[in-house]
């Protein structure tokens, strides 16, 4: 339920009502809107008479919200999330108009590796580095990340740009180890994995949760639901690819998603275009149709020598096919209102 009031409530009366719902059993959320104030009821709303509320002089209207989402619901908060991240004398934005580019390999293989491609996307105009430290591999054999040693390697890596640092946890026993990580990404094989998730909506990190390969679009705004429920609303999400029945790409980039979750929720929207695509020469295409759909930023895969990656090399963009790329993306970014 979303209880929209008046102009010019008072805080005391906010704080009233507000007392008043809670005694009810429900939980409310506050959200200040462009012109006026926002409360969203979670819980079990029957006990709430919508008559009542509506006599109330506080209140402007009543909207009951048919969605299993609350807190990712638009209804419940008209303005969109921004995410800031502040990395010495400068701020790395996702959302509020700006276009995102996170970059980096797809795991962290050395130092040499990670500070050559860390130096090479930062002077492209990357706003963070990506990279693996722990990697969710379809095979038993193949590599598996650098674990502690990666995490270690990309913190170093943000000392020496100043890039905030995007890297994936697999287990909730990781977290510890992610005091230092800026964004804790959440993988598609684990958005789903509701302890995760619960975990991590307690721990106040900024998650970039990605869409499982088969999950519709109610399920990975639940999936943040679960996050947020849990108190931590500093969410992007990201779609990078769903499952199909042709393998001419790795995956099926559903671009349609993009604006229709601007449409249902209030949370930053990022692409994944090597995911979707697992083909490199096809990620400049993609990165700009990201761009046209209002996607806020994109996640890209770069490598120094991706002939010799041990991950995903056949996606990864050398650091000179990615500073073509964005000198191509901003002019794009430019024709739609977006600054990268």
């Amino acid at each position: 339920m979303i209880i929209a009031l008046k102009p010019g409530v008072s805080r005391e009366d906010i704080i009233k009502l507000t007392s008043d719902l809670e005694n009810l059993g429900v939980k409310v959320d506050s959200s200040q809107g462009a012109s006026q104030i926002v409360l969203g009821l979670v819980g079990d709303t029957t006990v709430i008479n919508d008559e009542a509320l509506r006599a109330n002089h506080l209140v402007e209207r009543v909207i009951r919200v048919q969605e299993p989402y609350k807190r990712a619901n638009r209804a419940f908060h008209p303005m969109d999330t921004v995410l800031e991240f502040k990395s010495g004398d400068k701020t790395a934005k996702v959302g509020g108009g700006s276009f995102a580019v996170i970059a980096g390999p797809c795991s962290v293989e050395s130092r040499e590796q990670l500070v050559s491609v860390a130096e090479a996307v930062k002077k492209s105009g990357a706003a963070f580095l990506r990279g693996g430290a722990f990697k969710p591999r379809t095979s038993p054999y193949s590599f598996q990340g650098m674990g502690c040693e990666g995490i270690d390697l990309l913190v170093e890596a943000k000392k020496a740009t100043g890039l905030p640092i995007v890297t994936e946890l697999m287990e909730i026993s990781q977290l510890e180890l992610f005091e230092d990580v800026d964004m804790i990404q959440v993988g598609a094989r684990n958005m789903q994995n509701f302890n995760l998730l619960k975990e991590l909506g307690r721990s106040k990190k900024p998650i970039l949760l990605k869409r499982g390969m088969a999950s519709t679009m109610t399920e990975l705004l639940m999936a943040a639901e679960y996050v947020m429920a849990g108190g931590n609303s500093r969410i992007v999400l990201c779609e990078r690819g769903i499952r199909g029945f042709d393998n001419f790409t790795r995956n099926i980039l559903d671009l349609a998603i993009v604006p229709a979750l601007k449409k249902k929720t209030h949370l930053p929207v990022i692409v994944d275009p090597s995911h979707a695509t697992g083909l490199s020469w096809m990620v400049p295409a993609m990165s700009k149709a990201a761009i046209a759909s209002g996607a806020d930023g994109i996640i890209v895969e770069v490598h120094n020598d991706p002939e010799h990656a041990l991950c995903d090399g056949e996606q990864s963009l050398t650091p000179e096919k990615f500073e073509n790329l964005m000198g191509v993306l901003r002019k794009y970014a430019e024709i739609e209102g977006k600054t990268i």
